[in-house]
């Protein structure tokens, strides 16, 4: 995910001072000295079209710090400590069913089993929808919600290197949205889901297009998913460009 389509080029000191290479007027960005577009340059080719984005820290590496931010407790955190005991109890139920030789028993609980995981995999796709729903419309509060606040969140646009800690991330969205025009065209193919407890991850094939581009740019992501507090919140987006 990050953009392609109209190309430009950029450089990070304590600004990034952004020119369209469609024209129009130049726009500055404010960063931290911090911000971790990890030292040296990130150069990184805009698959959405021809241009070429470049970030550029000349900052030393010992400043730079991941963002963390702590989430407040909810009075959600007991439904999802009971959704995760439900699967763990009917797990344990199942395997003592198939030791007793209780086959009817164990496959009805097999089949529990099997409509909660598919109800969490709907959750999960849910997430995901609403993710690529903000990406399309360019829209900051939107994403800002969606992404998870605890730990340190990580997101890789295409061919850059990753930008951990949550505050970091939403300014690495603003910057490469400063210079589209919204809605964009985003389509996914080759859609997989899987959850593993509380961390559910989508993969599939993402083709965007925008408005100031006659060509698609692909890439293969990696959308990775948290349950806090009983919601789904993506902390991993890895995007790697894909020729097409």
């Amino acid at each position: 995910m990050a953009l392609h389509g109209s190309g430009f080029l950029c450089s990070v000191s304590n600004t990034v001072d952004i020119t369209s290479l469609f024209g129009g007027s130049t726009r500055l960005l404010h960063l931290p000295k911090s911000y971790p577009i990890h030292c040296n340059m990130v150069s990184a080719r805009t698959t959405f079209g021809s241009g070429h984005l470049k970030l550029q820290n000349k900052e030393p590496c010992s400043r730079i710090r991941p963002c963390c931010v702590k989430r407040e407790d909810s009075n959600q955190t007991a439904d999802v400590e009971s959704v995760s005991v439900d699967e763990n109890t009917l797990k344990q139920d199942l395997e003592i069913a198939i030791q007793e030789e209780n086959y009817v028993d164990a496959a009805k609980i097999r089949d529990k089993i099997k409509e909660l995981q598919e109800d969490n995999k709907a959750s999960v796709l849910s997430a995901n929808a609403r993710f690529y729903q903000s990406f399309r419309n360019g829209d900051l509060a939107a994403m800002q919600s969606l992404w998870s606040k605890s730990g340190n969140p990580c997101c890789v646009h295409p061919g850059a290197k990753g930008i951990t800690g949550y505050d970091y991330v939403m300014e690495s969205w603003e910057l490469v949205w400063m210079n589209y025009e919204f809605p964009l065209q985003i389509e996914l193919k080759d859609v997989e889901v899987h959850v593993r407890g509380e961390v559910g991850y989508v993969t599939c094939m993402e083709f965007v297009k925008t408005k100031e581009s006659s060509s698609w740019g692909a890439q293969f992501v990696s959308n990775v998913f948290e349950r806090i507090d009983g919601q789904w919140f993506i902390c991993i987006h890895h995007a790697s460009p894909v020729d097409i």
